[in-house]
């Protein structure tokens, strides 16, 4: 076996006196950084230089010629060549280097020169073992027939295949584009409780824990709303959080029960005031990452440049089906029409769900490019301002991008008074069996009832904008440890 073989070379490494796994070597040069600073150099400019450089990486190649070899070298910046010969090196440190196999982490110094094909090369002059890796890497381990080996095993992924790297780079300069955005308009970031007594914030459901020296119940939050509009409260009147929410749901292509948002709140501004600030940031981003705000994701161009359509959920069901205007006035005729399109809605489901349910099934994976869908039925916006025309909806839009919730954001609730009466609303609702509902927070509505300032704020899921950003078709593809089954 391939293991054993390499356990053999480990052991006669130790029995020379050799440390395999030693710790004090640092590089003074990156290899990508390396071959794209030298890359235009000739071979007689690197011989006038003598240039020396001193690197250590992973060998992700192997070429033996009997007294001298070539290795290829990658780090964290990309992958040079190395040459390693006997009558160079010595005889001593060339059989330390017959005992490296593809895989192992090395350190080389040495000069750069080019080979007689031209290639940027390090001739070896020092040479150590830095971690002996006693598993051969896979040679091929990419596309659909592995995917699952992939997630399962992501360094393995991320140190064969540069293109899933790529994706997690760019979900880092995507984060930090959106931090720079916000600060630069005077956000702060915060830090807001992962564990919470009242999972709030958000019709889901929680992942339950108990704290044993408390001896009480706790939830891995399902979102942080509810503190960050009591910091909205206390004067911080520009917040935001970009962490983890923890959903006990299903699995699938766009859902992981761990995922990462943005949640930001901004006082004296409106969902109206939100819908241009997006536009201006995901516009950005798009430029940012592309170079142009248009987007290619999956064979479709997308266009981020502002602004972006805006519909209300009414007009989006009577443009995308045939439904006639009275089922958003009488929740039989609603619940008679969700009967024709196939949904099994049940009897008790409030009039704003059921039509929230027809909207689903006819209307939302109609919006492929850009668009904010506005005014959703107030029963399912526990949490946002009611609209002064019409009272039965909420200020509120959801941005949809390939017919996919990326954003959602409302003018805030402020008048606590509404706000007990809402949640009191959810407890029936929890009651009759809806186990999303909110529960009653009371300490949130004291906070409301010393005063809110009129607010908007907005969520936006950082993967499955990433997703979008680097043509990712699943989200287990942006996220580096995705939850598996066993």
């Amino acid at each position: 076996m391939e293991f054993d073989r390499r356990l053999s070379k480990l052991s006669e490494l130790r029995a020379s006196g050799v440390n395999p796994y030693p710790n004090g070597w640092t590089p003074e040069h990156a290899c990508g950084r390396v071959a794209a600073e030298h890359a235009g150099a000739s071979r007689e400019e690197l011989e006038a230089k003598e240039m020396t450089v001193s690197i250590a990486g992973r060998v992700m190649a192997q070429r033996d010629f009997g007294k001298a070899s070539f290795a290829r070298i990658q780090d964290r910046s990309g992958a040079l060549q190395v040459y390693i010969k006997k009558d160079i090196l010595g005889e001593a440190a060339y059989g330390l280097w017959k005992k490296i196999d593809m895989g192992d982490i090395v350190g080389v110094e040495g000069r750069l020169f080019r080979t007689r094909t031209n290639e940027l090369t390090v001739e070896t002059r020092g040479l150590r073992i830095l971690s002996k890796g006693l598993h051969p890497l896979p040679e091929k381990w990419h596309g659909l027939v592995d995917v699952e080996a992939r997630y399962r095993q992501r360094y393995l992924d991320l140190m064969v295949n540069p293109e899933v790297k790529e994706v997690f780079l760019k979900r880092s300069r995507i984060i930090g584009y959106i931090r720079e955005f916000l600060s630069k308009r005077e956000f702060v970031e915060v830090e807001t409780p992962m564990l919470q007594p009242i999972a709030g914030g958000a019709a889901a459901k929680p992942f339950k824990t108990f704290h044993n020296a408390l001896g009480s119940e706790l939830y891995l939050r399902i979102a942080p709303e509810l503190y960050l509009k009591r910091l909205i409260v206390a004067g911080m009147e520009r917040v935001f959080e970009i962490n983890r929410n923890f959903r006990n749901e299903g699995v699938s292509t766009q859902h992981n029960p761990e995922f990462t948002m943005l949640e930001f709140y901004q006082a004296y501004a409106t969902y109206e005031d939100l819908m241009r600030l997006t536009e201006e940031m995901i516009s950005g981003l798009a430029k940012e990452i592309h170079g142009s705000t248009k987007v290619n994701y999956q064979g479709t161009i997308l266009e981020f440049a502002a602004p972006w359509r805006r519909i209300t959920v009414r007009d989006a069901i009577l443009k995308y089906s045939n439904a006639d205007g009275t089922i958003f006035t009488d929740k039989a005729e609603a619940l008679r029409f969700s009967k024709t399109l196939g949904l099994a809605v049940p009897e008790g489901l409030s009039h704003g769900k059921v039509i929230q349910e027809i909207f689903e099934k006819t209307a939302e994976h109609q919006f492929i490019q850009p668009a904010f869908v506005t005014q959703y039925p107030l029963e399912i916006s526990p949490l946002a301002r009611k609209n002064e025309a019409d009272p039965a909806l909420v200020d509120r839009f959801e941005l949809l991008v390939m017919g996919k919730e990326i954003a959602n954001a409302f003018s805030e609730l402020n008048d606590p008074v509404d706000q007990r009466e809402r949640f009191l609303g959810q407890l029936k609702e929890r009651a009759a069996g809806d186990l999303e509902a909110h529960e009653m927070d009371e300490d949130y509505v004291k906070a409301l009832e010393y005063g809110m300032p009129p607010a908007a704020g907005e969520g936006i899921g950082i993967d499955r904008l990433v997703m979008v950003m680097t043509d990712s078709p699943s989200i287990r593809d942006v996220i580096l440890f995705p939850l598996l089954r066993r």
